[in-house]
């Protein structure tokens, strides 16, 4: 299958470049270079990379040192709380002293009430976040499932405005617009190229534009297709090209403002 290639530039605002299902037996620098050599080849011209612990922190400011287009978060995912602690939280706090203008938000953080890991930890650890987030001026970029309204309850009570991210979204228009309001961007990713997914495609395409970004969350979430494999930022230009079907602008309009919305949801130049 050939590779489509974009007519306008793109943000991929949630992929793991880091991870070692890219490396595929090359050095990392080698693997992360050739990651976003591919990624541009389609115009895929700048990636957020956000991180899952401790054990990738180190690995994506590295990263961000030699790549001036990608930009990365720093934070506790849900799903990796069970070895995290007092010492590594107080660790993230040193490296957000001494953060770069590359690292643009906490995340990926949030909760997840599928996984086998203690909700009380899990919101105890995601306040801290929105503390630290408040601390710092950054955004968050958060992870959902099963656990909407507690999300919304906590965001409320702990009077969180910076907004941020809701990475992957698969809910309904109602949720959608309650975290637009919260001050949140939605984010947009492989789940409307699929054909079953007529719940999500019509809410996005009913949603603002102005609260829309684009991801991949590579290497997971595969295309409608490409079902199977690792998934890739430059597969961010068969959502892209979704998105213009679902929409009623024109495909100029929508690239621009997704473009524009990218960089302002994480307070980036563009």
């Amino acid at each position: 299958m050939t590779q489509q290639t974009s007519d306008f530039p793109l943000f991929d605002t949630h992929c793991h470049a880091d991870f070692e299902a890219f490396e595929q037996g090359f050095s990392h620098e080698q693997s992360i270079d050739g990651y976003i050599k591919k990624a541009k080849q389609v115009q895929v011209e700048k990636l957020l990379i956000p991180s899952i612990g401790q054990n990738n922190w180190h690995k994506l400011e590295k990263i961000a040192q030699s790549h001036p287009n990608v930009y990365y978060a720093l934070g506790f995912h849900p799903y990796f709380l069970e070895q995290a602690d007092a010492l590594q939280f107080e660790e993230l706090h040193q490296l957000l002293t001494l953060k770069t203008r590359q690292c643009v938000a906490i995340g990926e953080c949030g909760l997840d009430f599928f996984v086998d890991v203690e909700q009380e930890k899990q919101e105890r650890f995601f306040i801290q976040q929105m503390e630290l987030a408040k601390a710092f001026n950054l955004p968050l970029i958060i992870h959902e499932r099963k656990s909407y309204n507690r999300l919304i309850q906590l965001i409320k009570q702990h009077k969180f405005t910076l907004g941020g991210v809701i990475h992957g979204f698969s809910g309904s228009e109602q949720q959608a617009l309650a975290w637009i309001k919260l001050g949140f961007y939605i984010g947009v990713g492989g789940t409307i190229t699929y054909p079953r997914a007529q719940k999500t495609r019509t809410t996005i395409a009913k949603l603002p534009l102005d609260s829309l970004v684009l991801e991949t969350d590579a290497p997971d979430m595969p295309t409608y297709g490409n079902q199977g494999n690792v998934n890739h930022s430059k597969h961010l230009v068969t959502i892209s090209n979704e998105l213009f079907l679902l929409r009623k602008e024109p495909k100029q309009s929508i690239a621009t403002q997704i473009w524009q919305n990218s960089h302002r949801a994480f307070g980036i130049c563009e």
